[in-house]
């Protein structure tokens, strides 16, 4: 029994020294390990760039850019006078559909001449003639938006009329339209030009007889009174 007791305290003196000596043989290493990998991660974080690559990668991107500003540079250079080149055909052109309606119309008043000439019909070929033309005239400026301003009878509109002056008549009631000198016209609805018109107003003698009338009645009351 007492040589069980001593075996058994031999045992436990020795495990104190064996877990002493583990750790104290694995601690350098650990620590190397631990002092190891910040070095490691400072060298990867801290590497040299080269200065002379960047200048180079720099260049070349500057030497793209620089293609690039000038194949942009161009394009917009071509756009610009495509664009002038086109607004010049349509200015030189813009007409283009009018005249060809109006071509007709010229036509027509040739033949009307050349058949007054000829003496083929006499004056009434001829008026029937220029009146089939000025009807062609007429539908060729219709298409293109002018239709003429109505004005005789109209009351007087100074956006669409010019007065020439003023003429009594009992035709007409006052400050309206009373004769037409030249044909106004509208395009789409904005003024092309003016009517030249004349406006009427109310005749004097009316005037002079109402001015008239209204003394004899003044003078009628004076007379009755007294």
């Amino acid at each position: 029994m007492a040589k069980k007791q001593k075996k058994q305290e031999k045992i436990n003196d020795s495990k104190p020294e064996a877990v002493k000596d583990t750790v104290s043989d694995a601690e350098p290493e650990q620590v190397a390990d631990v002092a190891a990998e910040p070095d490691g991660e400072v060298e990867a974080e801290t590497g040299e760039v080269d200065p002379e690559q960047l200048i180079v990668e720099a260049k070349a991107e500057a030497t793209k850019n620089w293609d690039l500003y000038l194949r942009e540079r161009a394009d917009l250079e071509n756009y610009r006078k495509r664009s002038q080149r086109e607004k010049e055909e349509a200015i030189r052109f813009a007409n283009d559909r009018l005249l060809r309606e109006l071509i007709p119309v010229l036509d027509n008043l040739e033949r009307a001449v050349e058949h007054a000439e000829a003496g083929n019909g006499g004056s009434e070929g001829l008026l029937e003639g220029v009146d089939m033309t000025i009807n062609m005239f007429r539908k060729a400026l219709e298409d293109f938006g002018v239709k003429p301003i109505v004005a005789i009878g109209e009351i007087f509109d100074p956006n669409h009329h010019q007065a020439m002056g003023h003429a009594e008549t009992d035709d007409c009631p006052p400050n309206t339209v009373s004769a037409e000198f030249q044909k106004g016209y509208l395009l789409h609805d904005r003024l092309l030009r003016p009517s030249l018109v004349m406006v009427a107003k109310a005749p004097a003698a009316d005037s002079a007889d109402q001015t008239t009338e209204q003394t004899s009645e003044t003078t009628g009351d004076d007379e009755s009174a007294s």
